[in-house]
């Protein structure tokens, strides 16, 4: 079931919601809980499918009014009342990381606690309780750090700090109508279905190897949150950002979010190389990632490389300087040296 609601400019009386809602039902026969209402300057409707928007706002345009916003979302139909299915774009801290980190922290302090009372001998226990302590401590230390990054990148935190970088990203694309588009590293499919909503006329694949670290990532994960998000024009597949299945020049854009410093390689310039070649000439792309210089070499020399090799508007963009995060957060969270590196092929 989808639930589509819009705003509509110029109602101004119970008739005027009258002839708005004859003219949903020209186009959606079946809406249900069809219902108008001149002071919200709004109307929503449910439906077994995703109705036609374009065609949503031709007819009531018709009558007179301006159609001001589209916006239709999955319900669950088992919900019994029209509960939204809410996406799962998973953390990027996983929690089940955390809970192991914690269940070490809290083995090692049993682990000194029983050798303090234990009756063992002196000389024992001053080699064993303080490498017992040193241990532990460090547990704790990685499991406090560990539990504040999934805190600041949860989506129902107040950080929402993985929301606002998948956003921020997606602004950067811009794609043609009938446009496609590659996300490489797709993980849940957030960077790919928002790619995707911000150019509603492109279609967008999304590509990732899923690998055992990150098991609660999947394609079927991926296709339930485009499901939930009311967007059909992805596809994902599993595949090598290393040797991407694809011929040159097969897209209109290319995106990659925090990717490409997971992939051992003593050369991720050429990663970001092989990437681009599947871009078309005059194709825009934004990869964001980890940057630094022990990471990635001198970025600043590839950008210029780019250019001599025809590349245009070519510019590594800094984000932890308020843009996605701050100085501050990107040196406690590991992130220091993300960019975007962006341009046009």
């Amino acid at each position: 079931m989808y639930k589509t609601t819009m705003k509509i400019d110029g109602m101004m009386c119970g008739m005027c919601e009258a002839h708005i809602n004859d003219a949903i039902r020209k186009v959606v026969p079946n809406a249900q809980k069809l219902k108008s209402s001149h002071s919200k300057g709004e109307s929503s409707f449910v439906s077994e499918t995703k109705p036609d928007e374009d065609m949503l706002r031709k007819e009531i345009e018709k009558t007179g009014y301006s159609v001001l916003s589209v916006h239709s979302e999955t319900e669950d139909k088992n919900s019994g009342n029209g509960q939204r299915i809410k996406p799962d774009y998973k953390n990027w801290m996983p929690k089940g990381m955390v809970l192991g980190m914690a269940c070490g922290a809290a083995v090692f302090l049993l682990l000194s606690i029983v050798t303090l009372l234990t009756p063992i001998s002196e000389p024992v226990k001053k080699i064993m309780i303080p490498i017992l302590f040193v241990i532990t401590v460090i547990f704790i230390f990685v499991t406090i750090w560990m539990f504040l990054m999934y805190r600041a990148f949860s989506y129902d935190g107040n950080r929402k700090m993985s929301k606002q970088i998948i956003e921020g990203v997606a602004s950067c694309i811009n794609i043609p109508d009938g446009g496609r588009g590659l996300d490489v590293g797709c993980g849940s499919g957030a960077l790919t279905i928002a790619c995707a909503k911000k150019n509603p006329n492109s279609s967008w694949t999304g590509i990732d190897r899923w690998g055992k670290e990150y098991a609660s990532f999947n394609k079927k994960l991926c296709e339930s949150n485009a499901k939930a998000e009311g967007v059909s024009s992805v596809s994902f597949m599993q595949g090598n950002a290393l040797k991407l299945p694809f011929e040159n020049e097969t897209f209109d854009a290319v995106t990659s979010n925090y990717v490409y410093h997971n992939i051992p390689s003593n050369n991720r310039q050429a990663i970001l190389l092989e990437t681009l070649r599947t871009l078309k000439k005059g194709g825009t792309f934004a990869i964001h990632d980890i940057m630094s210089k022990a990471k990635y070499g001198e970025m600043q020399s590839f950008v210029e490389k780019l250019k001599s090799m025809g590349y245009s508007e070519v510019k590594l963009v800094d984000t932890t300087n308020g843009m996605f995060m701050s100085k501050w957060e990107s040196a406690w969270m590991g992130l220091s040296g993300s960019a975007i590196l962006m341009g046009r092929k």
